[in-house]
């Protein structure tokens, strides 16, 4: 162990009284070695033009999620009453797998609460690592009412999926693994949901290397812990609107909040858009999945988010667990916000030669057309016109623009698609 170590260490259990220390991330990191991977991480130079990218891939975690490494460090230090009891939690997805795996692995009785949207392959895991599943109508928020009233009447042990100090320094073991990975790491993206990944990575990367920049990303439409940080008062949301489901969270965790008050740097929001694009942009540059909130912080990387350009930059890709009706609804919405897709609705009047004309123009512009529709009955079209809907493969935007500039010269119409009923 290197003397800095072993100093701050003394001087931990001689100050005491601290909740989370960094002896515990090492011990959380000794006894997952037998349970989770070390994940790799690996360079991404082409990801991003301008930032030098690596990808810490939890997505490729034994769960599909770093949430076994928390669950499993809490669940192994239960006694040996609190583990005849069983163990109860709640989770969108992530979180449940993690406390599924680990409770059936040292034979405890475990059962999770999620939210009735949860993503079937999420439910349908958490069965398979011998969870008992029980789905509750709304969010996270009402999941874990419904867990803590269970807990009272069953006397089962509380997983808390972040605010617990044995499960964030669970999770602390990936900033120790990257310093080993990447000693001269200058800035560290992490997701955020309720905190607990973020604070148990950027507790331990600020106390080994408090030069390193640690930053926080949040959906836009979870925003809780941004909202914290940025007003300095702890705050729920009235509701949270987000695809990314590992970090839709209304209520950010208390002790969460104040490691991340303390040790994060900043946090920023991404959009949909967004991460639908961050998501599309792993699968073709590096051939990874991601889920939404595992791709926030490539998001926050690739739309400048943050000040990074030129440093050597951990982005946590923190899950990969994505049900696939939403990633082929992703992809799309990832190929149209990168101007990989288009669709155009043009005006036309009903005369021979027309749709001959916009196919040449289309083609001279290199675009692939891959679905055509004809609408004669908008009532807000001339009695002898129709609409044509084309959608397209586009190379990017620039294309996109090359076609809408070399129609409109042609003398066509170009329409609003939103106000045309086609």
């Amino acid at each position: 162990m290197p003397q800095s170590i072993l100093v701050f260490l003394l001087r931990e259990r001689k100050e005491g009284n601290q909740m989370l220390s960094l002896d515990k991330i090492y011990h959380a990191a000794f006894i997952l070695k037998s349970v989770a991977r070390k994940t790799d991480l690996i360079a991404a130079p082409h990801l991003s033009e301008g930032n030098n990218l690596y990808l810490k891939t939890e997505n490729l975690q034994v769960t599909g999620s770093f949430k076994v490494r928390g669950a499993y460090y809490k669940i192994s230090q239960l006694t040996p009453e609190e583990a005849s009891k069983g163990v109860i939690a709640c989770s969108a997805g992530n979180h449940a797998q993690g406390v599924a795996l680990a409770a059936t692995s040292m034979g405890i009785k475990s059962v999770i609460c999620m939210p009735d949207g949860a993503p079937i392959m999420k439910v349908e895991n958490t069965k398979r690592l011998g969870a008992q599943v029980e789905l509750v109508p709304g969010a996270y928020d009402e999941a874990h009412d419904r867990a803590v009233q269970l807990q009272e009447e069953t006397g089962m042990t509380f997983i808390h999926p972040y605010d617990d100090e044995l499960v964030i320094a669970g999770q602390g073991s990936i900033g120790l693994e990257i310093l080993d990975q990447l000693p001269d790491v200058e800035a560290v993206i992490v997701p955020i949901g309720g905190g607990g990944l973020i604070s148990g990575v950027a507790f331990a990367i600020k106390s080994l290397r408090p030069e390193v920049k640690v930053y926080g990303v949040q959906a836009a439409g979870a925003a809780s812990m941004y909202n914290a940080f940025h007003d300095h008062k702890y705050e729920t949301l009235e509701h949270v609107s987000t695809f990314a489901d590992g970090i839709a969270v209304k209520t950010p965790g208390e002790n969460t909040y104040e490691l991340i008050s303390k040790y994060v740097d900043d946090i920023v929001t991404v959009s949909e858009d967004e991460i639908a694009t961050a998501i599309l942009t792993l699968i073709e540059k590096q051939k990874l999945i991601a889920e939404g909130a595992g791709a926030t912080p490539v998001a926050a990387a690739l739309f400048d988010k943050l000040p990074i350009k030129g440093k050597k930059t951990v982005c946590v890709v923190s899950g990969g667990n994505i049900d696939v009706n939403i990633l082929s609804r992703v992809i799309t919405r990832g190929q149209v916000t990168s101007g990989r897709r288009a669709d155009l609705v043009i005006a036309l009047q009903d005369r021979p030669g027309q749709l001959r004309e916009v196919s040449e123009i289309v083609s001279s512009c290199g675009a692939n057309v891959v679905g055509v529709q004809h609408n004669r009955s908008d009532a807000d079209m001339d009695i002898t016109g129709c609409f044509l809907r084309l959608e397209l493969e586009t190379r990017d935007a620039a294309q996109i623009n090359e076609i809408r500039a070399k129609l409109t010269k042609a003398g066509f119409t170009l329409i609003d698609k939103n106000a045309a009923h086609y």
